[in-house]
């Protein structure tokens, strides 16, 4: 086939080499036998094959019939599954007949066969049904990676201390789904020994901002901080952070998690579902995010 030549232009030719295929006589159908082969590269019993017309649609459907019907399992599939945290489907499987009854109480009552299909669904069948909202609600990766300490500070995989004092931190973009512009950071850090959990909200994701919150976060411990963990973004492996851990009397060990590797910060991360959701509703929250809020048109103002 020609290089530049794309898909669509190739049916079309096709199409209409086909068509001059059926209707030529016997020396006409060699002459476009050989153009084909020159055009697409093909061998010629390829490209007689490809000039065949297509076969009628067999009137029997092949395959299994269809037991889950999309459009009747979706509406309450879809409502159970945001409820629930978008769950995978081997617990969501775990879920369904605890979650079923409550869907009933609150919405409406299921058909007997629904219901039926709902809870007789297999992992693989409720991931297959799922798609479409898994793409539709995928979240988006707002980690930038720091690449200029990345080789000075040392991968952690596993907590291995079991006393007070080691972090692990993140970062969780209040952006409403689209990360276009400024808006609301809010600084999580959980604990490892006691999942004691602190969440700071800033405006933007810069370094100095970064460590404000993160400073106030310490000031907040009731023990004192020993080591801190943190995924690879820009706004945690930086000169500004690195120093005010290091430049202290008992210098506090920094790591980091492997590049796109979430479960090496499990801790922080599911705290980033349950914790974040209530603690931007609450009222100390919605001062700190006004206080942000402030600052930065303050910043605007003066420029």
């Amino acid at each position: 086939m020609h290089p530049k030549m794309s898909q669509i232009t190739r049916a079309e030719v096709l199409a209409r080499k086909r068509l001059r295929y059926v209707q030529a006589g016997r020396e006409h159908k060699g002459r476009i036998i050989t153009e084909l082969v020159e055009l697409f590269g093909y061998h010629r019993k390829a490209a007689i094959r490809a000039l065949r017309p297509a076969p009628p649609p067999s009137p029997f459907v092949r395959g299994r019939p269809t037991e889950y019907d999309p459009d009747k399992l979706m509406v309450p599939l879809k409502a159970i599954w945001l409820t629930a945290l978008q769950p995978c489907g081997k617990r969501l499987v775990s879920a369904l007949p605890e979650w079923l009854p409550a869907y009933e109480e609150d919405h409406r009552r299921l058909n007997p066969d629904v219901k039926r299909a709902l809870l007789n669904a297999s992992s693989a069948t409720l991931d297959r049904l799922l798609h479409p909202l898994r793409v539709l609600h995928r979240r988006r990766a707002t980690t930038r990676p720091g690449t200029l300490l990345r080789q000075q500070i040392p991968i952690r995989t596993e907590w291995t201390e079991q006393t007070p004092g080691y972090l692990e931190v993140d970062t969780v973009a209040l952006c409403g789904g689209s990360v276009a512009g400024e808006f609301v950071w809010m600084v999580d850090g959980v604990d490892y020994a006691t999942t004691w959990v602190e969440v700071r909200a800033m405006w933007g994701r810069g370094q100095a901002g970064t460590l404000a919150a993160l400073q106030d976060i310490e000031a907040s411990l009731p023990f004192c901080l020993l080591g801190l963990d943190s995924d690879n973004g820009g706004e945690f492996l930086n000169h500004h952070v690195l120093h005010w851990l290091q430049k202290r009397p008992r210098p506090v060990f920094m790591t980091r998690s492997r590049p796109y590797k979430k479960d090496d910060n499990a801790h922080v991360e599911r705290k980033n579902w349950t914790h974040i959701c209530a603690a931007s509703s609450s009222s100390v929250m919605r001062e700190q995010i006004l206080e942000a809020l402030f600052w930065r048109m303050r910043g605007i103002l003066d420029s």
